[in-house]
């Protein structure tokens, strides 16, 4: 390569770089909007201490502008202390002293009461961000937590989000007494020579260009790592939870997972260590530009003072404002760098907090027709990022107290309707009626509290035995009668009575004293949660008794029959002895219905059903 073809490469590198780092300044000016709104986040948290807090950034901006004035003006009070030699002057120079002492302790005091107000009110702004994490990821639809891209941004939104807000406002507070002072330095040195401010400025504007550079890169390089951060912390789940570490030995995966564990982090680890070191180097060659500004400057007042322009005093006050300038400068230059990069992240939790929701029209609390049961007329219903169809035009009709039973292959689409008659999920077409209302129609909370679930992949709260049934019902979470009614009709009082601490007796292994559960005592457990809502006139029993020996499912189901004599029920299970009890049963295949009748009927068919009830009898000759 020639030395022109060098020359434009170099030119062209360096003028990327600059239209890099001034793109970086925009974005930040851009990006205030977000920065105002988490300032209003701060101040609703606590308006005392935000007031409390700007009062002393101000107050320990102007402290050090004071000592500095102080420190000059002893030192032409002993200069002429020495020259009058009179003991009043001595006084006056030791009450300066004194004075600067003084000074200094208010600024230690303001240091350490801001220091204060800031953890209490970082404890205060984490839980209120968490809290409104929390409450918007409620709000959100099923189909936003099976989707990658939303568990990246649920991610980028928490990473920080009780520390960011925070750390912009301790920046900005930082801004305002760092600026406080510079500006009082900044005025003593107009007065001094305006080219003093002006080398001042300049020397310290680079390490700014370059903070802001280096922040947006840091930030697209969170962004990039949230997959792969994503998939080690759920290695260390793998590696370090009770529920996976049984399969983790027995197969030997352990060294497996580490490996990959370790493979992540050298990934990551390799472009946030050349991101460091790229910032750390250039701030170094940038701060040697400061610090020659510095000492050109010191050297110019040194001179100014020696040739008798300009006394001690005001060479070691206007020294010592150039000094704390240039750093309180820098400072706020940094701050600002730092402020863009806190910004960033607070548009992360911003644009999760304003993740869209589907409205919510439905207000309806009961039907027209509650003789008319449920219905589903012609339903499609397709997963996001799927390429087929979960449902293909499924209609049924299920009358008050009638028995309906699912079976099919997995994937055929049994659990998919569940989710849309609960609403969990939206049919594409088709509508879904309940007692002759489209869902649609009714109040989400009404709607759901007519059901009673036990899906099959229940969840097995590390709770209490009784708050394990009680979150059935979330308004008689506490009522001990309640558990225990719920528990005789799952069939789960014999489970409590064996128990030292009954229904207090702490379940899982997350806690101490905690007993785990084997699966059928487990599915009993969650059996009795479905049972919990008296209002409930829709049982929904995914694969209850997966886990539970055929006689004992027999016992449960014939008991489940007497107690819903007056409910609708919807059963899904492989196991023809339990789905045969039904009033209908719907065989699925691959999203359609592909026979409906009862038992009897759908023998006689001799269709799909039965066969697979013929070779599921042949397994128990």
């Amino acid at each position: 390569m020639s030395l022109k073809d060098r020359l434009f490469r170099t030119l062209d590198g360096g003028l990327h770089t600059v239209e890099h780092a001034l793109s970086s300044i925009h974005q930040f000016f851009v990006s205030t909007t977000y920065a105002m709104r988490a300032i209003r986040l701060v101040w609703e948290t606590s308006r005392k201490m935000t007031v409390s807090l700007l009062f002393l950034a101000i107050t320990a901006g102007l402290l050090p502008l004071l000592q500095i004035v102080i420190a000059a003006k002893i030192v032409d009070q002993v200069l002429h202390a020495i020259a009058t030699g009179q003991p009043e002057d001595f006084q006056l120079a030791l009450v300066l002293v004194a004075a600067e002492g003084l000074a200094l302790i208010a600024g230690q005091a303001c240091e350490h009461i801001m220091l204060a107000l800031r953890e209490i009110l970082r404890s205060l702004l984490s839980f209120r961000i968490n809290k409104l994490i929390l409450e918007k990821a409620q709000s959100l639809e099923l189909a936003q937590f099976e989707d990658a891209t939303f568990y990246d941004r649920l991610q980028q939104a928490r990473e920080g989000a009780s520390e960011r807000p925070l750390s912009l406002i301790e920046k900005s507070f930082g801004m305002i007494r760092d600026g406080t002072g510079l500006i009082g330095m900044a005025v003593s040195l107009w007065f001094f020579s305006p080219w003093a401010v002006v080398v001042l400025v300049v020397a310290s504007l680079p390490a700014f260009l370059v903070e802001a550079n280096f922040a947006n890169q840091a930030f697209h390089l969170f962004k990039w790592q949230s997959p792969e951060l994503r998939m080690q912390q759920y290695l260390e789940t793998v590696l370090s939870r009770e529920d996976f570490v049984k399969e983790v030995k027995l197969f030997d995966l352990a060294g497996h997972f580490t490996k990959r564990y370790i493979a992540i982090f050298k990934k990551v680890f390799a472009k946030e260590k050349s991101l460091v070191v790229r910032r750390e180097v250039w701030g170094f060659l940038f701060g040697i530009l400061g610090i020659a500004a510095l000492y050109g400057t010191y050297g110019w007042i040194v001179y100014v003072a020696a040739i008798g322009g300009i006394t001690l005093g005001e060479m070691t006050k206007y020294i010592g404002f150039f000094r704390e300038g240039q750093q309180a400068f820098f400072v706020t230059m940094e701050a600002i760098g730092g402020m863009y990069e806190d910004n960033l992240y607070i548009t992360n939790l911003y644009e999760f907090l304003e993740t869209p929701v589907p409205p919510c029209e439905g207000q309806a609390l009961r039907g027209p027709k509650p003789a008319d049961g449920l219905r589903f007329e012609k339903i499609w219903f397709t997963y996001p990022g799927a390429d087929k169809p979960a449902l293909k035009g499924v209609s049924f009709h299920v009358q008050p107290g009638e028995k309906l039973a699912l079976v099919g292959e997995n994937g055929s689409g049994k659990t998919t309707i569940v989710k849309l008659m609960t609403r969990l999920y939206q049919p594409e077409s088709g509508r879904i009626t309940l007692e002759g209302l489209d869902i649609r129609d009714w109040d989400e909370q009404a709607l759901q509290r007519r059901f009673g679930v036990i899906f099959q992949d229940f969840v097995r709260y590390q709770l209490s035995v009784g708050e394990n049934i009680g979150v059935g019902d979330v308004t008689a979470l506490e009522a001990r009668d309640r558990w225990t009614e719920a528990a005789e009709k799952g069939m789960a009082t014999p489970i409590v009575a064996a128990m030292e601490q009954g229904y207090d007796t702490q379940l899982g292994r997350w806690f101490k004293n905690g007993r785990e559960l084997s699966g059928g005592q487990w599915q009993k457990i969650a059996l009795s949660r479905a049972f919990m809502r008296r209002d409930a006139d829709i049982l929904i029993l995914d694969e209850p008794t997966a886990a539970m020996d055929a006689q004992t499912e027999v016992d449960i189901f014939d008991r489940f029959r007497e107690l819903t004599r007056e409910q609708m029920a919807l059963i899904i299970s492989h196991r023809f002895s339990t789905v045969r009890l039904a009033d209908t049963i719907i065989v699925m295949e691959h999203g359609e219905i592909l026979e409906q009748g009862d038992h009897t009927s759908l023998l006689h068919h001799d269709g799909r059903y039965a066969s697979l009830f013929q070779l599921q009898a042949a397994g128990y000759q």
